[in-house]
């Protein structure tokens, strides 16, 4: 009997096919954008945490506090001095690397040529904690991180905006404020981060030199330091912020005026934040699922209503109510649920378009495939019940005098 049903149900489709089409539009728009958004959005927060994680999970990052005084903005706290750093890399056992990185925006020359480029201040470590390679190249001496000698390494944007057609930058001297600079590496290529910020264009100078003739002074608002492997963040963190109360002679009651934080903690952040926007969205596009419904509710009406004599004739000849109940119902859940079909292909292409576009992970979530594609049947069930019950409770005598 459901076989037969099923194909009447096909038929009756097929009969009425544009209509049948429009009516299931809601429903494949409904499960399309559920399926598209819960995916795109799975695919950021892991695309967004491999990028951290290439930046380092073991690092972290040491900051002074924000303060905030009587009706004035806010204020960074008492920045970190290099003995602060010398005094952590040789305290604390479990750092593999420490660095300072100090940062502004600065317009560099070279010859005709001028860009506006981040330039920052490091020590080699750097490198290290930013797994980042030289394409080409050396790293600073000690001599020249000691002294603050005028030395650079250039990222592949600024070797591209400074020196045209292949010139090679080694031992080129650029010009950044008031000071030239030799070039005395090309960092390797990273391209852009989840942000869309281009990791290549970047100037890096010794610490001393930035001090020296940009900052003006021997200040430090950002540390960089990475953790031993099999050594806990929270542990490494811990012990920071044990030498820097000390160092800033402040008591266990004390509010702390410096931060440490760590990727993994960062990545944790966005994760929440990403599955709490997924599920925001995938409920919004949940909304026009009951507005499908509502399609197919009103479009079963108007079918029973075109059927009334049929629905006569079948019970005269013997058809009970609980079979025109199961045809009517089984018609609206064949309807939503090809409804539903086609928007789960919908949904996949969308995801895949917007995955190869924005350049994220393609995620295609089987178990919200299918729980999407299976409540797009209980739509069908849920909105299709009513009018089959009212085919079910007609009067043949009434149903077959109906014109």
């Amino acid at each position: 009997m459901l076989i037969n049903a099923f194909l009447q149900a096909l038929r009756e489709i097929k009969r009425n096919l544009m209509r049948s089409l429009l009516t299931a539009i809601g429903i494949v728009i409904g499960i399309a954008s559920v399926i598209a958004m819960v995916n795109i959005g799975k695919g950021a927060s892991a695309s967004i945490t491999q990028s951290i994680s290439k930046l380092g999970s073991n690092t972290l990052y040491i900051f002074p506090s924000q303060e905030h005084g009587p009706g004035s903005e806010a204020l960074v706290s008492k920045p970190f001095k290099m003995k602060d750093i010398d005094v952590l890399r040789e305290s604390i056992f479990a750092l593999q690397a420490i660095t300072p990185a100090e940062s502004t925006t600065l317009t560099v020359l070279y010859k005709d040529k001028n860009y506006q480029t981040t330039v920052r201040g490091v020590l080699n470590d750097y490198f290290s904690i930013q797994n980042w390679d030289l394409k080409t190249g050396r790293l600073f001496t000690k001599n020249e991180l000691r002294t603050g000698v005028n030395t650079c390494i250039v990222g592949k944007t600024v070797v591209e905006k400074l020196f045209p057609q292949d010139q090679n930058p080694l031992g080129q001297k650029i010009r950044i404020q008031k000071f030239s600079c030799e070039v005395a590496g090309v960092l390797d290529e990273k391209g852009a981060n989840t942000f869309g910020r281009d990791q290549d264009d970047i100037i890096l100078v010794p610490l001393k030199l930035f001090q020296r003739r940009i900052s003006g002074n021997d200040n430090i608002h950002l540390i960089m330091a990475a953790v031993k492997k099999n050594i806990p963040l929270e542990e490494a963190s811990m012990q920071i912020q044990q030498v820097l109360k000390e160092r800033r002679h402040l008591k266990p009651e004390d509010e702390e005026n410096f931060s440490v934080r760590s990727m993994s903690a960062l990545v944790d952040t966005i994760s929440q934040i990403t599955s709490m926007l997924t599920i925001m969205l995938g409920a919004v596009a949940a909304i026009s699922l009951v507005v499908g419904g509502i399609g197919i509710m009103n479009i079963m009406f108007v079918s029973v209503t075109e059927r009334t004599r049929e629905i006569g004739i079948r019970m005269a000849i013997g058809a009970m109510a609980q079979d025109i109940l199961i045809q009517f119902l089984i018609e609206a859940v064949v309807l939503s649920g090809l409804g539903g079909i086609v928007g789960v292909i919908v949904g996949i292409a969308i995801t895949y378009g917007v995955s190869v576009g924005m350049d994220i992970i393609l995620i295609i979530d089987p178990t919200i495939t299918i729980a999407a594609l299976m409540f797009s049947m209980l739509i069908g069930i849920v909105f299709g019940i009513i009018p089959a019950r009212k085919a079910a409770n007609m009067n043949p005598i009434d149903a077959l005098r109906y014109e």
